[in-house]
């Protein structure tokens, strides 16, 4: 017989026996195996957007454009957001702090709402030109009078004495939430600030599903997420300390403070409140982009 034909055949006649044969590997093997193959341990990508609003470019384009024409006249810039809710009290924080070797952290084995304290609810306002921030912790409910508040907090502790001389505030916001485009209760209490501040407010909202982008995610509430990463948020005063501890490299500071008012949900406000507003709504994209006062 040819010789190359007797090989091919033995060959064929190996691949099929291989074929119906289980090998017991090391799990060291594998991961050589796969890292011959490129592969390497990944996590999940928040990449993909079911709702990509076909103004989205554009409202991003408009919002750099006047937040440049804001800070050209030295007037207030801020980006404006809730923190994820918190349950206070001994709950596992996740992440890691360092302590004595072999001496963790004891907490509750459980995460139940029944065992909290209560919930701390971080607003923060972010002055993005003076890489400052502020955040009102609230004690019972996420709503527009609460943002809004949070915002005077700011003003009354921080802005004022920087602004001196403004005469308007430039706002930031997500689409959605306390600090919803949609709500009433939010352009209704922003008209009492207004009067209250004496400066008339713009506001240009992030489209739907673009919230990432706004600045304060990821130039402060980051930043405080690290900073009490694996620490148990046991009071309301831990949480305002850890929040007021923050900073970064780059000159990062914060303050905060808790808000012990009990706000309502589902206020109505009504067309008789709602004619008393003073909204110029922007040619472009004026769903998202507006002027009160």
């Amino acid at each position: 017989m040819n010789a190359l034909i007797w090989i091919s055949k033995s060959t064929r006649n190996i691949e099929a026996e291989l074929k119906n044969k289980k090998f017991d590997v090391g799990r060291t093997t594998v991961r050589r195996l796969l890292h011959d193959m490129d592969y390497s341990l990944q996590g999940n990508k928040k990449s993909l957007n079911m709702k990509k609003d076909p103004n989205r470019d554009e409202q991003f384009q408009y919002i750099n454009k006047t937040v440049k024409k804001f800070e050209k006249n030295r007037q207030p810039v801020i980006s404006v957001d809730t923190k994820k809710k918190e349950m206070v009290g001994n709950f596992k924080n996740p992440g890691k702090s360092w302590r004595k070797k072999g001496k963790p952290k004891e907490v509750l084995d459980h995460d139940f709402r029944s065992d909290a304290k209560g919930m701390a609810i971080p607003y923060g306002t972010y002055d993005i030109v003076e890489n400052e921030g502020f955040v009102n912790v609230g004690m019972n409910y996420d709503t527009s009078e609460f943002a809004v508040n949070s915002i005077y907090q700011w003003w009354i502790f921080i802005g004022r004495k920087k602004y001196s001389s403004a005469k308007e505030l430039l706002i930031c916001a997500d689409g959605g939430g306390s600090n919803g485009s949609n709500r009433k209760a939010w352009k209704y209490e922003l008209y009492k600030l207004s009067k209250k501040i004496g400066l008339s407010i713009t506001v240009c909202h992030y489209p739907p599903g673009a919230s990432k982008w706004n600045k304060i995610e990821h130039r402060m509430f980051s930043f405080i997420s690290l900073n009490w990463q694996g620490k148990p948020l046991e009071t309301y005063e831990t949480v305002v300390n850890l929040i007021g501890s923050t900073s970064t490299k780059s000159g990062l500071k914060i303050k905060s403070k808790l808000d012990g008012r009990q706000y309502k949900k589902g206020i109505k406000i009504s067309k008789e409140e709602m004619s008393e507003i003073k909204i110029k709504w922007h040619k472009a994209l004026p769903k998202w982009n507006y002027t009160i006062g």
